[in-house]
């Protein structure tokens, strides 16, 4: 699938999930839609939440763009297959971040059935999309380096040294070309 067409999907999920989410919100929870109180404990974790998701995609796009980029590739593409790092412990760890903006978004506009019920739904067809279009789509680019990755590296992995590398930063970049060391 292109970057292009992940992109529009990303802008749909979160526009369209708050639009259902304001919708359900006047419709079932109209107390809590006006409730300054509720929108105002809401922002910390939906604030918290962003922070992380984006921490985690800055380090583990460092990674990709240092280690699974060679020749010359627009950006947002890779040619090698990246395994050290958080990717030794997980195939997806960037996604693992990206799945929780949604929550982090449904917070800080404050609504609560994007909170409870869209941002749930968007998070699993996340997971969905991940294993019906991107593991096929790497398992084509990579052939069995992939295949052999995919046996041994779980899909996403909350062990605590693997959370650790998903905030360690990335090999230094090779001073003289910008890439790989």
């Amino acid at each position: 699938m292109s970057v292009i067409l992940r992109l529009a999907l990303w802008f749909l999920l979160l526009f369209g999930g708050a639009a259902l989410g304001f919708w359900l919100d006047a419709r079932y929870f109209h107390s809590l839609l006006v409730s300054p109180l509720f929108h105002s404990l809401a922002v910390v974790p939906g604030a918290v939440i962003l922070w992380l998701v984006v921490r985690v995609s800055r380090h583990t796009g460092r990674w990709l763009a240092r280690l699974g980029r060679g020749g010359d590739l627009p950006r947002l593409e890779t040619n090698r297959l990246v395994t050290t790092g958080p990717y030794g412990c997980m195939r997806h760890p960037m996604h693992l971040g990206l799945l929780f903006f949604p929550l982090a978004v449904a917070f800080l506009v404050g609504s609560p059935s994007f909170v409870l019920m869209v941002a749930p739904a968007e998070m699993l067809l996340m997971v969905l999309l991940i294993r019906l279009l991107e593991e096929p789509e790497a398992l084509r680019k990579f052939g069995d380096a992939y295949d052999v990755y995919r046996r041994a590296v779980p899909m996403f992995s909350l062990r605590p040294d693997c959370l650790r590398r998903l905030f360690a930063d990335p090999p230094p970049a090779c001073p003289a070309k910008g890439g790989r060391p």
